[in-house]
């Protein structure tokens, strides 16, 4: 047997919440964790003052059913098979939703990235480079092949780095907190702030509210 790769295009898509215009303060790209839909996603970011905050949620490309009922459906950003040439398709789609919400340099840029989301905010924040006010990463695993380089210009434009974990967090023991917290030091050298809230794997109005300027 033998793999072959060709190239077409395709088309994809993406939810927003509340308007950009000139009253808004905060532009959000979310990226959610395996089991969403963006759309159900964004029902997280609501409690966020309407006016001031802009938020677009990419949708993960590869969907499935999320029981053997087929009704519910579900998305997922990668997985192990082919993940260098995944990752670079998802780049690439996530390069032509920030082309085509063409953000006003006046507002400040959050990414937010929960549980598998993580690994899709770090490596496009690592491969764009964007100028961004805060970068939330929020109960889920940063890919090893990112280093320290990938990140120095965060600390050049003062990038605000806020880690949120679980204290009841099924997913992470004991090996993988020891595993994230050599990451985090290593990455950003003191410059993110680690909160351990109480909690599952789970996301929080009352901390997602707070991360609101």
């Amino acid at each position: 047997m033998k793999e072959k790769r060709i190239r077409y295009q395709t088309t994809g898509t993406y939810e927003t919440l509340n308007h950009l215009d000139k009253s808004t303060k905060n532009v959000w790209i979310v990226l959610h964790g395996m089991g969403y839909l963006s759309r159900f996603f964004l029902k997280h970011f609501e409690g966020l003052p309407p006016d001031e905050n802009y938020i677009i949620a990419p949708q993960a490309p590869s969907k499935y059913y999320l029981t053997n009922e087929y009704k519910h459906v579900g998305a997922s950003w990668l997985t192990k098979e082919n993940t260098a040439l995944e990752t670079k398709n998802v780049l690439t789609y996530l390069d032509a939703v920030w082309e085509a919400e063409n953000i006003p340099e006046n507002c400040k840029l959050i990414v937010l990235g929960f549980s598998q989301g993580v690994s899709i905010a770090t490596r496009w924040v690592a491969h764009k480079k964007l100028p961004i006010h805060q970068l939330v990463l929020y109960a889920g695993g940063i890919p090893n092949e990112l280093r320290p380089t990938d990140f120095n210009f965060l600390a050049q434009n003062k990038t605000k780095i806020k880690i949120f974990m679980g204290n009841k967090d099924e997913y992470i023991t004991e090996k993988r907190l020891k595993e994230e917290f050599k990451k985090i030091k290593s990455l950003f050298e003191g410059q993110a702030e680690v909160v351990i809230f109480d909690g599952g794997h789970e996301l929080k109005k009352e901390i997602i509210n707070n991360l609101a300027e």
